[in-house]
């Protein structure tokens, strides 16, 4: 950065910048806890030599926050991927199951929105559409935090929800089903846009600040028309604000479309989401006739359903960073 030519090309220079910038905060939490554990082998020697000091209760609570600390720093060591410590957009979609499979996608927006909140991230929906009786049949969401993607990742697959329907007279059990994809903010994915190959079309937003709000249209849709890859957003009630961001869910799109190599992850990625049936999924959510959280590639799970409905989801997330 010293270097008289660092901020000639300015975007590599920023990118830079940021990554020094994260750098020096995951020093300073090695810094942090390193002090902390000195403190409290200090205070441990102490109430070795001396026990009539009694610090043994003190010692135990500064214990249990330093060992917090270290686990969510070891965490760290896991999400070193090349794009773990970026921004993320999370889309979630309606499978197989009608009315059940819409309820269920809010239901996992739900679920992600808690979980960013422990967190601390930025959590805004994108785009939505809703569905037909209830729930929505999509959702777009902008997750902004420090290794947002990173934590996410492997939430991407097929989810499997069996319960009794609360739209069904006879109160029977369904199976139903979502897709869940999750992506990277990319700025730079190092193909060439052409803006002959874009079409852009607006439309008016739905929801807060949307069509009942505002007469105009806000709302952006980008198509790249070689590969029918699209992206949209209506959150912002500029349409300026909405065209940047639909840009950037697209270049994620187009990158991950660029470098898979599987055509059914390119369908995936284009947005041809018929793989979000049986035998498909990556996790199973079961509130009847038992209670069950399984999840099918690390065999992890928990009976405290509720509990990973409400977003605390570190435990099944960690088992597949963890996961070989």
């Amino acid at each position: 950065m010293t270097l008289p030519s660092f901020w000639e090309d300015r975007v590599r220079a920023e990118t830079e910048s940021k990554k020094l910038e994260k750098l020096k905060q995951n020093l300073a939490k090695y810094q942090k806890i390193k002090v902390e554990v000195n403190d409290l082998l200090e205070i441990s020697n102490i109430d070795k030599i001396d026990q009539t000091v009694n610090l043994r209760k003190e010692i135990e609570i500064q214990f249990s926050k330093v060992k917090k600390q270290l686990l969510d720093f070891e965490e760290l060591c896991f999400l070193n991927g090349k794009y773990d410590q970026e921004n993320a957009w999370l889309s979630i979609f309606a499978g197989a199951g009608g009315d059940d499979a819409q309820d269920w996608v809010e239901m996992l927006l739900r679920m992600y929105s808690k979980y960013a909140k422990q967190k601390e991230w930025d959590f805004r929906i994108v785009e939505e559409s809703k569905g037909t009786e209830a729930g929505l049949k999509s959702v777009v969401i902008e997750v902004r935090g420090d290794f947002a993607y990173g934590f996410l990742k492997n939430e991407a697959g097929v989810h499997r929800l069996v319960r009794i329907s609360p739209f069904d007279a006879e109160k029977t059990r369904h199976t139903s089903f979502a897709m869940v994809q999750v992506l990277p903010e990319i700025d730079d994915i190092g193909v060439v846009i052409k803006q002959d190959d874009l079409k852009v079309d607006t439309f008016l937003s739905s929801g807060p600040g949307g069509q009942h709000m505002q007469k105009t249209e806000s709302a952006v849709r980008i198509t790249h028309l070689p590969t029918k890859i699209s992206a949209s957003s209506q959150v912002a009630r500029s349409q300026s604000k909405n065209k940047d961001r639909a840009l950037k869910i697209l270049k994620s799109k187009l990158y991950h479309y660029f470098q898979a190599v599987k055509q059914e992850e390119k369908d995936m990625i284009k947005g041809e989401f018929k793989s979000a049936s049986w035998g498909n999924q990556i996790r199973s959510y079961v509130l009847h006739p038992y209670k069950m959280v399984k999840d099918l590639r690390t065999k992890f799970e928990t009976n405290d359903v509720n509990s990973i409905l409400d977003g605390n989801l570190n435990e099944i997330i960690e088992s597949k960073l963890k996961f070989k």
